[in-house]
């Protein structure tokens, strides 16, 4: 019974549930950028390369023959998903980078001296009160 209890202490920890969202909302992002370099970005590129479409780049390694299809190497698609790869990671790195200003930023403001704790204001009043008497 003790490792269930130690499972159920570790799966409902914070960090386990921030890290599961991040995952779904990373997920997400992901799909985002594939749409934002294949809808949005590629087919400028395709233009401007003379109507290329990468997705449809391939060598044909062997050809269909009958009912089984042909085998080919889709490098076209690999391009695709190293363009994606690059932006998502690009969009992280901002993401990260901004995130560690803010904390710099953070941590670089100006801290208000402590208040003084209730020794120190009797102390000062005594001090004054005998700078008074001389």
């Amino acid at each position: 019974m003790g490792m269930i209890n130690e499972f159920k202490a570790f799966a409902v920890k914070g960090n386990v549930v921030d890290m599961a969202v991040g995952i779904i909302v990373g997920a997400a992002f992901g799909k985002i950028v594939s749409s934002l370099v294949g809808d949005v970005i590629m087919p400028p590129i395709g233009v401007l390369l003379g109507g290329v479409d990468f997705t449809n780049l391939a060598f044909t390694v062997k050809e269909a023959a009958g009912s089984a299809p042909a085998v080919l190497i889709s490098y076209g698609k690999f391009i695709q998903t190293i363009i994606d790869f690059t932006i998502i990671a690009f969009a992280i790195f901002m993401a990260v980078k901004a995130i560690n200003s803010l904390r710099k930023k953070e941590e670089t403001a100006p801290l208000s001296p402590p208040a003084p704790s209730r020794e120190e204001v009797l102390l000062a009043e005594i001090r004054d009160l005998l700078k008074e008497r001389k």
